[in-house]
């Protein structure tokens, strides 16, 4: 597992006007949700489901909202 700079992922890159935007961006959060279940299954990530959601939810949302500095944002 590469936890260490998984957990700073800013996320992906896409263009927010399209309407196809909302699609990629769910099916990324399925996959980095994938990724960690599959992990933990094999032992390779502690099954921590609350140390494990706050990660997804910075790579999904936090850690782009801080590197971009959008306190007001969203």
């Amino acid at each position: 597992s590469n936890m260490g700079l998984l957990s700073r992922f800013v996320g992906m890159l896409t263009d927010s006007r399209s309407f196809l935007s909302f699609p990629r961006h769910e099916y990324f959060r399925r996959i980095v949700c994938n990724l960690f279940g599959d992990e933990i299954e094999r032992g390779e990530l502690p099954n921590d489901i609350p140390w494990t959601g706050k990660i997804i939810q910075d790579i999904c949302y936090h850690n782009a909202s801080n590197y971009f500095d959008c306190k007001t944002c969203f």
